[in-house]
């Protein structure tokens, strides 16, 4: 058995640099975002289901789901983000097993912003990471990231599961408070951990 790592945190915590600094590491990172946006751009296996369920109206020109619209709804409507999650959940599963079969470095990272909020993946994830950072730095970050105010992104992170209740139920926490540096930092300390635990995960 190969070590599983989830990597997971709230919005605008720093979970693209993290996965980022561990690639130049060589290692493997699986990243059910991009699994997301493959399966809703133009041809993507999931349209016609989200076509389906949300009308024509959350379909772009070009055939790819309408994101700027379906994120309004989603984060302001808790039934429409559960019949969202019905349809891509399964199948961003489905290809992140698959990714994980074919993974080749000592460890793997699959990065599931949604880690916690599901337990599909208990099968697959030994350890849960989880990037942490202030508030005030998810709300910054993302406004500059994505163009959105700040109440949009407050409520973002009112429908993500609580930053304490995250901690909780980590195995283990970078804090990303700081510059891309001392990210990097971080993520090389736990990158040797990790190689030190392989033979511990390989008597499983």
């Amino acid at each position: 058995m190969s070590l599983i790592i989830g990597l997971t945190g709230g919005i605008g915590s720093g979970k693209t640099s993290a996965t980022n600094i561990f690639s130049a590491e060589g290692i493997t990172v699986i990243d059910a975002d991009k699994i997301a946006h493959e399966l809703t751009k133009s041809q993507g296996i999931a349209i016609p289901h989200i076509k389906k369920e949300f009308g024509q109206d959350f379909i772009s020109k070009d055939g790819s789901l309408y994101r700027e619209k379906m994120r309004n709804l989603i984060f302001s409507n808790a039934y429409s983000r559960k019949k969202l999650e019905d349809i891509l959940h399964p199948l961003i599963q489905i290809e992140i097993k698959h990714c994980i079969e074919t993974a080749s470095s000592p460890y793997t990272i699959v990065s599931i912003p949604l880690l916690l909020e599901t337990a599909s993946y208990s099968e697959e994830i030994n350890r849960i990471l989880v990037i942490d950072c202030d508030e005030k730095y998810q709300i910054s970050r993302t406004i500059l990231r994505d163009g959105l105010n700040e109440q949009e992104v407050r409520s973002i992170i009112a429908a993500q599961e609580s930053r304490q209740l995250r901690i909780n139920r980590a195995d283990d926490v970078i804090v990303n408070n700081a510059d891309i540096c001392t990210l990097e930092n971080k993520i090389k300390i736990q990158h040797n951990k990790y190689l030190s635990l392989l033979n511990k995960y390989a008597e499983v």
